[in-house]
């Protein structure tokens, strides 16, 4: 996934781990199987880690260049600046020695390019750790790497100096000395305290012309390498163009890069699917927008019914229409060079309760929210579209399929919604009354699955109690004018009374353009949700005809062929989605990427029906001194916060059925991290953290205890809950120090039990990372934790 997951405030401080957190993003759309690929070929590639075509170099032409969309310019090429981001991560792993990669499984690996061997020599009194350079290993000047590159690299980053604008210095500063050892080409490392991510360090390495001085480190790096040791050097930072270009290194001693050239181009998310189209970059991380236009047009034309002129295959045209048609075909045979990578992302999106403050400060409230989830609906939700393996995620501290990956969530327990309200009880909060049913009462229509109500261009404050929607208003059908009935206003769509819908009994989103549904959920759950919608508009056309008499002058007569036609618009648009060709919105001209911009604004519009029996189960608010339980649950508003928004909604569904309601505020992604995941300004937020093979080390600011600091503020590192405890931060502190590699996993497993108890945070999903690549293209493509190896990336012969 792009970090088109909007990454608010991503700074690559920490290598994977050590940025800001992410927002994750996407729709939920799913992403039709490839053609030509069997279903065992299919399962073979969900199951891995990763997904990039792997190929033997021997398979690989020798040259050509790869056009790859990062999401911005770097903000440095130095990775210890507070600047840093993602591109600067990727520059350096393909310029410079990095003396550990990390495998599928997250585990580091000696990297033989750069050492012939890395170990602890001595562990008492002291931790000593030996490298012994590749001889062969040199800059691009012509001078070898040594041990007085070592040296620079820790004196700049141990934190003893403050010329030096660094971003962290962890394990730098456990550090004793560094020396030469019987050569130069022999580094030993005496470490003042043990240091279990040892192997972390000097992770990239810069040459002693750049860690040697202040000034070459806080500015010489900034806009230029000129010195590297990778398969590829920088040879030119393009800002006005906004690309980086990579050429291969002359003077690199291993195998060498297949590829001549690496252009990296900076592309926003939302203009990738473009850019595709346009066939103007090779490799491109994408939303599930992008990646279903890709996997459609690989669908041959004869694969079903014609498709719309998006999807390729326009069919017969009129004269005005030739060049849309011309132009639709074009980018369809564009989009068929290229195939979708997907795998687990090496990420995971949680579920932040902020703990500073107010009711989430207790932590029998945190828990019973936390109870009141059903984490597999959630992930079912995201993952199962995209047939990727959706088993909730049971670490913080470790992804699936990670070496020493344990579900340690049952030190919370399972979703269970009588513990949770018993939860709230002991804290105070309790309900007025039993649970109950309401017949014939007008309430907000569950839509499919437990969602509320999709929002489109709700109120910025939306309240749910349940799956009923509260728009704290008591006016009725009856006290507004006909052309103003529920019909017509997306906060009261849906309101239906028993029986079949007659004169002021309106069914479900009645006036709604039925070519669209709410963005929730599958083309499955959108096909049945317009099929009862017909039905309901079959009901209120005939319900309406005998109203009418055989009068066709009259309102009802209208409103019976008004209704009528609704059905046949809604049963129209589900077959279009069975038959593949998904929803056709009015006035989006047919593109994909319109049409979903249409959904999610109109999406209000189209409320689910009524339960047959008009019967809608409620249950009632807890409370606390007359004050009703009302969590602020804040998200992004972005065009690609889409998913986001929907397990917001799911997850507000949740704790309407324990009594607590949720307000659902909207803001801007410009200011969703920095203004109110940073600053605390929230009960409840989504956002997601990066794996990591080094969790004791960058973990810990994550969930490290908030101190106090002299002004009176908290310092809470990056722990943006404000919960955790000393015994935690004991933990990490102990994991981070164990050198035995068995006792350090079970720390850091105590670690994570204890922050699943203080529900915090509560992980949901692993993210899905698709990623675009050129049919051609072998070895590059949705990595997982994988170190990309670049010289191995190339074009098939």
């Amino acid at each position: 996934m792009t970090d088109h997951d909007h990454p608010a405030g991503r700074r690559a401080v920490c290598r994977r781990r050590r940025c800001a957190a992410l927002i994750a993003a996407g729709v939920l759309l799913p992403l039709p199987a490839l053609a030509g690929c069997s279903e065992d070929a299919r399962e073979a590639s969900v199951a891995a880690s990763q997904d990039i075509a792997p190929a033997p170099r021997s398979a690989l032409k020798n040259g050509g260049t790869l056009r790859w969309a990062v999401d911005a310019m770097p903000g440095t090429l130095n990775a210890f600046q507070s600047d840093a981001d993602a591109t600067t991560a990727r520059i350096a792993g393909a310029v410079l020695p990095s003396m550990f990669t990390i495998d599928a499984s997250g585990r580091p690996q000696r990297n033989a390019d750069y050492l012939d061997a890395a170990d602890i020599s001595t562990r008492d009194p002291k931790q000593v750790v030996t490298y012994k350079i590749n001889p062969k290993a040199r800059w691009s000047n012509g001078t070898a790497i040594t041990a007085a590159d070592f040296i620079a690299q820790w004196t700049a980053l141990r934190g003893k100096d403050n010329a030096y604008w660094t971003a962290r210095n962890a394990g730098y500063d456990r550090i004793g000395k560094v020396e030469q050892g019987a050569n130069a080409h022999e580094v030993k490392v005496t470490f003042a305290r043990p240091y279990a991510d040892w192997r972390s360090l000097f992770t990239p390495l810069y040459p002693k012309n750049v860690m040697g001085s202040a000034n070459a480190f806080n500015e010489g790096a900034r806009e230029q390498l000129k010195v590297g040791a990778g398969p590829f050097l920088v040879q030119k930072r393009d800002t006005e163009e906004g690309r980086v270009v990579l050429v291969r290194n002359p003077r690199w001693w291993g195998e060498p890069a297949k590829l001549k050239r690496i252009v990296l181009q900076s592309l926003p998310g939302d203009k990738r699917a473009e850019a595709l189209a346009e066939g103007s970059v090779d490799v491109a991380a994408v939303d599930q927008i992008a990646a279903k236009r890709v996997a459609s047009a690989r669908r041959p034309a004869s694969s079903g019914s014609p498709r719309t002129p998006a999807e390729g295959n326009a069919g017969p045209q009129s004269n005005g229409n030739r060049a849309g048609a011309k132009a639709a075909a074009a980018e369809t045979s564009a989009l068929r060079g290229y195939t979708i990578r997907k795998a687990l992302e090496p990420a995971y999106t949680q579920l932040a309760l902020n703990g500073s403050s107010g009711p989430l400060a207790d932590d029998r409230v945190r828990r019973a929210v936390a109870r009141a989830l059903d984490r597999q609906a959630l992930a079912d939700t995201v993952l199962k579209p995209l047939d990727l393996p959706s088993k909730p995620l049971g670490s913080h501290l470790l992804m699936a399929g990670q070496y020493g990956y344990a579900d340690h969530s049952d030190a919370l327990g399972d979703q269970d919604a009588g513990a949770a309200k018993a939860l709230l009880a002991d804290a105070g909060w309790k309900s007025d009354g039993a649970d109950h049913q309401q017949a014939g009462e007008k309430a907000g229509a569950p839509a499919p699955d437990g969602y509320p109500d999709e929002d489109g261009d709700e109120p910025s404050d939306e309240r749910y109690a349940g799956d009923r929607y509260d728009d704290e208003s008591d006016e009725s059908d009856e006290d507004r004018p006909d052309g103003d009935s529920d019909d017509r206003n997306p906060a009261r769509a849906g309101r239906a009374h028993a029986g079949a819908p007659g004169r002021g009994d309106r069914p479900a989103a009645a006036e709604a353009p039925l070519s669209f549904t709410g963005a929730v959920g599958s083309e499955v759950q959108q096909s049945a949700l317009l099929r009862q919608s017909a039905s309901f508009y079959k009901q209120a056309a005939a319900s309406e005809k005998a109203d009418a008499d055989g009068d066709t002058g009259s309102a009802a007569y209208a409103k019976y062929r008004r209704y009528k036609m609704r059905a046949a618009e809604a049963l129209g648009a589900a077959e279009l989605i069975e038959t593949g060709q998904g929803p056709q919105l009015p006035g989006s001209g047919g593109h994909p990427g319109a049409r979903h911009a249409a959904v999610e604004r109109a999406a209000d519009a189209a409320a689910a029906p009524q339960p047959a029996d008009g019967k809608t189960s409620r249950v009632a608010a807890v409370k606390k001194n007359g004050k009703p339980l009302t969590l602020r649950f804040v998200l992004p508003d972005g065009a690609g916060s889409e998913q986001l928004r929907t397990v917001g909604r799911r997850i507000a569904s949740m704790l309407g059925k324990i009594g607590v309601q949720t307000s659902l505020q909207r803001v801007s992604d410009a200011s969703y991290f920095q203004d109110h995941i940073a600053g605390g300004d929230y009960d409840l937020a989504l956002y997601s953290w990066p794996g990591t093979a080094y969790p004791a080390t960058d973990a810990r600011p994550i969930y490290a205890k908030p101190q106090p600091a002299p002004d009176g503020s908290l310092t809470v590192e990056q722990n943006y809950t404000r919960v955790g405890t000393d015994h935690i931060d004991q933990l990490f502190d102990q994991a981070a120090s164990e050198l035995d590699e068995g006792a350090a996993h079970t720390l850091v497993a105590q670690a994570d039990a204890r922050i699943w108890a203080a529900a915090g945070s509560i992980p949901l999903y692993q993210r899905p990372e698709l990623v675009a690549t050129k049919k051609s293209l072998a070895n590059v493509g949705a990595f997982g934790f994988a170190t990309p190896r670049f010289q191995d990336i190339g074009y098939q012969k």
